[in-house]
């Protein structure tokens, strides 16, 4: 139940320090992303993946739901526009919801909660990458024309679906049977949006230290957990 709780928890905490201080620190919440991409990168090479590849007669195939999970977080991204990583590019004069990027945003939400109950350090994995994922999704529906009441609707949803991956994964049989592979799927999802966040250019490619050593922390801190 804790683990339900705090994966709702997240995305309440990411859209609450948007409605308290309007607009989110550009700079700021570009070295939380940094934090949060590294912790998930390291929390899924360190716990992860060696789930799925321990005593696995068939680590080939395994490798495929890999590389199917990098490709599947590659389309969804062109529906959710980036926002797993830090971008938004829909209109913000809109007063239609974006079906598409919650639907998106759902898909991932849901196959992010499969590992929860089963990986340690995971769950604390993806509070760190909800919380930027919440601020970035309330300023942009906070910057739209869509009403309040279908916002703070909007963030309720989004906050149920890792939660739902989570109950699906412990209550359904097929979930069971297959976790390994939709484990993987998950490893290449993480892959994908970790190393987007990490890896993208820096503004003007400059070296940047403080962004350096803010990724240092969240790998000592993923290995220690």
């Amino acid at each position: 139940m804790n683990n339900y709780i705090l994966s709702i928890a997240a995305v309440f905490i990411g859209a609450l320090i948007v409605f308290i201080f309007k607009e989110a620190n550009q700079k700021n919440l570009k070295l939380l992303l940094a934090f949060s991409g590294a912790f998930l990168l390291a929390i899924t090479i360190f716990d992860l993946l060696p789930e799925v590849f321990e005593d696995n007669p068939f680590a080939k195939r395994t490798g495929v739901w890999i590389m199917i999970g990098i490709l599947l977080q590659k389309v969804l991204e062109y529906f959710s526009k980036g926002a797993e990583h830090g971008h938004i590019h829909l209109d913000k004069k809109t007063y239609q919801v974006p079906k598409l990027l919650f639907i998106s945003l759902g898909l991932h939400a849901i196959l992010e909660g499969f590992p929860i109950h089963h990986t340690d350090g995971i769950l604390m994995g993806i509070i760190i990458h909800k919380i930027p994922v919440a601020m970035i999704l309330t300023t942009f529906l906070l910057n739209t024309q869509i009403q309040r009441i279908t916002t703070i609707f909007l963030l309720v949803s989004f906050a149920l679906m890792t939660p739902l991956g989570a109950f699906i994964s412990e209550n359904f049989e097929i979930a069971q049977e297959y976790y390994r592979e939709i484990t993987a799927l998950v490893i290449g999802i993480f892959l994908h949006v970790s190393t987007t966040i990490l890896f993208e250019s820096n503004e003007g490619h400059k070296f940047n230290i403080t962004k350096l050593l803010v990724i240092l922390l969240a790998t000592a801190a993923a290995y220690l957990i």
